[in-house]
């Protein structure tokens, strides 16, 4: 007497299993970044708006060997200590985004407290949160990477931005003018010598 399995329920039981599955997982919803508008205040002349956006202007030049440098506000072509270098560690660029951003990182630790305790829905929190990742005295944030900087810099400098709640920030190509900085810090002001003769 030979003995058979018959495995033709196991293709309904199968069925039913990858029919459960797909009813009870969720998709995974899409992930979006906020993009800030420029305002239309028309009180305010360019200029003026020109010398409060470099005010509160931070650049980041991500370089070579995972070599983070950054100034504030307008660059100095003439003094290479204008341009400072720090690290990826917190109490690197971290602790500098802290600084900058105090007043918003506070709002937002305390709106989060607020989303905690359900003292506001999911829509009023996201709602809130981009205003004040948004406000007025929020710094702005350049992120130029060189073409020796390595790719995982580049991510390492936008978690910063989410860590230290850095709403306006932006990747722009790196220019001339910043290049130049960064070979006249490296050559401890060298360079500007060479131009000046």
């Amino acid at each position: 007497m030979t003995v058979r399995v018959d495995f033709t329920p196991m293709v309904d039981m199968n069925m039913l299993l990858i029919t459960f599955f797909m009813l009870c997982t969720s998709l995974s919803k899409p992930q979006t970044m906020e993009i800030s508008m420029p305002s239309n205040d028309k009180d305010i002349t360019e200029e003026q708006q020109t010398k409060v956006k470099a005010s509160q202007a931070i650049t980041l030049l991500l370089g070579s060997d995972d070599k983070l440098y950054y100034y504030e506000g307008e660059p100095d072509y003439k003094d290479y200590s204008s341009l400072k270098e720090t690290s990826y560690k917190p109490d690197g660029i971290r602790s500098l985004l802290l600084k900058r951003n105090k007043e918003a990182v506070r709002k937002v630790n305390e709106l989060k407290q607020k989303k905690l305790n359900m003292e506001i829905s999911e829509e009023e929190y996201t709602q809130q949160l981009s205003e004040i990742k948004n406000g007025k005295n929020t710094p702005v944030v350049i992120i130029k990477a060189t073409e020796k900087s390595k790719y995982v810099n580049l991510i390492d400098a936008l978690d910063e931005m989410q860590i230290c709640s850095i709403g306006k920030y932006v990747i722009v190509d790196i220019t001339s003018g910043d290049e130049f900085l960064l070979k006249n810090f490296e050559s401890r002001g060298g360079l500007s010598q060479n131009v000046a003769d």
